[in-house]
């Protein structure tokens, strides 16, 4: 979630309801503990040989109605239709005898004696432009080619998963990119995509790279930019949603026809598994855009935690966050997550501020993902942590990093340890991590090699619910990080040496830790923002990818290439069980900034039953001596191929200055 957005969402919520005044979330619950939860298939829309009818859960409603359109964004309703109330289930229903296939509709409530503005409703799967009245669609459609045989390439193992952060914008719009379709969902749908040097682009990049996984910036439909009057300068992440089961408007070629952005995401989602590479998608389950949202306009107040005031909880730094612990929000989040899943074969779920849903919630959507597709085909990860405290119901426990052991081991948390250990820490701009001269004992290494599951610092179960990361949209880039502690007067732009050298030997340390690893796309070379940390509505010329400095930084990306290729073939970086930590079977400290870890490399397959892995900040080179035996070198300072052709060594190895040296024992 971003901090920035709190200026935005708060000025929202002054233009929004009004808050109920010394109604706290124990009252507020014990007034509707005994609402029934609904969660059949056909909210909020059926149309089938029968017709097409309407049901929308409001239970506190003293009336509602749907008014039905012939346009998605413009004109009167042509017709209103009243709907009947069923206490037993909580839902208000209507129907006609016809298929409205190419109609729009709205629901409108009366609550406390007036009726609430309109809304396409909570469940609303298609919807016109800018998302106003949900659309009535034939969704078989809206499914490509193949659609029916359409898989993932499957996770059995949580730590096998590389996983690229993108952003649809930033991948496909800078001239370099040679991808004709920039901005869209279609962008990943183009081979033979190159920049003006000859580098290769878009999907091509990604399979050369060798990542398992790209993680999409949040892709449902949001807010803050108009479908309506789409020009290159609109931008934003997306972290304020708007209808969270339709795709956004503004990645699809024509917003205004509700199906185009349904078939178009499938297009992309279907060209990337037949890539090899899975999908995993951004929810943002933890806030609304704004307080006056669908979900409050159907039931005021029901999906979110007040303040003792009675004013609206702020843990998200958006003055809106979801009760994910009351029932019918807890129900309606798990048959979100599932409806991506199977309507869309989306393969796992990035949990934005995780740390404001609560463990049963975030358990109970990992033994459904489990049951529907068996374990670990489907991803989750998030982010442990909140932007403050939220007024949870309570005894609520939340999916924060203190509770990490609570949550099941297949809910992955994003590793802020290792992240600060690298390159220093996130809150003090001028703090440096090991590779820019923080420095970094022996101790500290193995518990970052361990991924945060093992001695004094383990949070996790086992290195499954670790995500390895050192950049992502937030904050800096690492480049951008390297060079503002390195020197600040330094051309953002520009690559020296002795950056590359330090950044190469960021990405081999948390490459070779256990868990599963997440990288920022266009970190692979040097990616830079320009020296702006926040960029969640920057000008594209900051956020845009420059796929010239691919080219211009290809050995970086090689290098990055050949870590993803190494760690496939080293089964005790991929060992997700809780013993996996046992694998670390020395630490020692050679010299001044230099750390190296001896781990257990035996598994199915595995050429090397041990490894030695060396890590050197230092301005000189060190002379290591090496544990008895033979070793090949599997990467050094300059190549992370040498594995391919591996040269032997033994008793002791120069250590390059600023790099790292991965050995293999036979």
């Amino acid at each position: 979630m971003k901090l920035t957005l709190k200026t935005l969402a708060m000025t929202a919520i002054l233009l929004g309801p009004a808050p109920i005044s010394a109604q706290t979330n124990s009252s507020y619950d014990r007034q509707f503990i005994s609402w029934p939860v609904y969660s059949g298939d056909d909210l909020e829309l059926t149309v089938n040989d029968r017709g097409t009818s309407f049901r929308l859960w409001s239970p506190k409603a003293q009336e509602a109605i749907v008014n039905l359109y012939d346009n998605g964004h413009t004109g009167k309703p042509y017709s209103t239709l009243p709907m009947k109330f069923d206490p037993a289930t909580g839902t208000w229903s209507a129907s006609l005898p016809e298929k409205l296939y190419g109609k729009f509709y709205t629901f409108r409530v009366k609550n406390d004696g007036n009726w609430l503005p309109e809304t396409p409703g909570v469940w609303a799967k298609a919807v016109g432009v800018n998302g106003k009245r949900a659309a009535i669609i034939d969704f078989a459609g809206t499914d490509p080619e193949g659609w029916e045989n359409d898989r993932g390439p499957g996770m059995k193992n949580f730590t096998d998963a590389v996983i690229y952060e993108m952003h649809h914008r930033d991948m496909s719009m800078d001239p370099s990119s040679g991808i004709a379709n920039k901005g869209k969902f279609l962008a990943l749908t183009e081979e033979g995509t190159v920049s003006p040097l000859g580098e290769k682009t878009g999907i091509d990049h990604l399979k050369e790279l060798g990542v398992t996984h790209i993680h999409i910036l949040p892709s449902y439909d949001y807010n803050s930019v108009d479908e309506a009057n789409l020009h290159e300068n609109q931008y934003n992440w997306g972290y304020d949603p708007q209808n969270y089961n339709t795709p956004e408007g503004s990645y699809s070629t024509n917003p205004s026809d509700p199906a185009t952005r349904v078939r178009e995401m499938k297009e992309m989602i279907k060209a990337l598994h037949n890539a090899g590479i899975g999908v995993v998608m951004d929810v943002v389950y933890n806030h609304t855009y704004r307080l006056d949202s669908w979900l409050w306009r159907t039931v005021p107040w029901y999906y979110y935690r007040q303040e003792e005031d009675g004013s609206p909880s702020n843990g998200s730094g958006c003055g809106s966050d979801l009760a994910t612990e009351r029932s019918m929000c807890a129900q309606y989040i798990l048959d979100s997550v599932l409806y991506w899943a199977e309507e869309y074969h989306i393969d796992g779920f990035r949990f934005d501020l995780m740390g404001l849903l609560d463990v049963p919630l975030m358990n109970r959507i990992r033994r459904e993902l489990d049951r529907r597709w068996g374990r670990g085909e489907k991803l989750i990860l998030g982010e442990p942590w909140a932007a403050a405290e939220t007024a949870a119901v309570p005894g609520t426990v939340l999916a924060s990093k203190e509770h990490l052991t609570e949550l099941d081991a297949g809910v992955s948390a994003f590793c802020d340890n290792t992240r600060d250990a690298v390159k220093g820490d996130l809150w003090s701009e001028d703090a440096a991590g090991f590779v820019n001269g923080g420095g970094l004992d022996a101790d500290r290494l193995a518990c970052c090699i361990k991924g945060w599951a093992s001695g004094p610092e383990s949070v996790v179960k086992s290195p499954s619910q670790t995500v390895n990361y050192l950049s992502c949209h937030d904050d800096w880039t690492l480049w951008d990080r390297l060079v503002y502690t390195g020197d600040k007067a330094l051309r953002f732009q520009r690559c020296p040496p002795d950056l590359l050298r330090q950044n190469r030997l960021a990405a081999a340390i948390y490459f070779t830790c256990q868990g599963c690893l997440f990288l920022l796309s266009g970190e692979e070379f040097a990616r830079t923002k320009q020296g702006v940390k926040n960029t969640y509505a920057s000008p594209l010329e900051i956020n845009q990818l420059d796929w010239t400095r691919a080219w211009a930084n290809r050995q970086l990306a090689d290098y990055y290439r050949g870590l993803i290729a190494l760690r496939m073939r080293l089964p005790g970086l991929q060992d997700k069980t809780a013993a996996a930590g046992s694998r670390v079977l020395a630490g020692t400290s050679p010299g001044k900034d230099c750390a190296a870890v001896l781990l257990d490399n035996t598994g199915a397959g595995s050429p090397w039953k041990r490894l030695f892995m060396a890590y050197s900040a230092a301005p000189e080179a060190v002379s290591l001596t090496l544990p008895q035996g033979d070793w090949d070198v599997l990467a050094d300072a300059e190549s992370s191929f040498a594995w391919q052709k591996p040269r032997a060594i033994k008793a002791s190895a120069p250590l390059e200055p600023v790099s790292a040296l991965i050995l293999g024992q036979r």
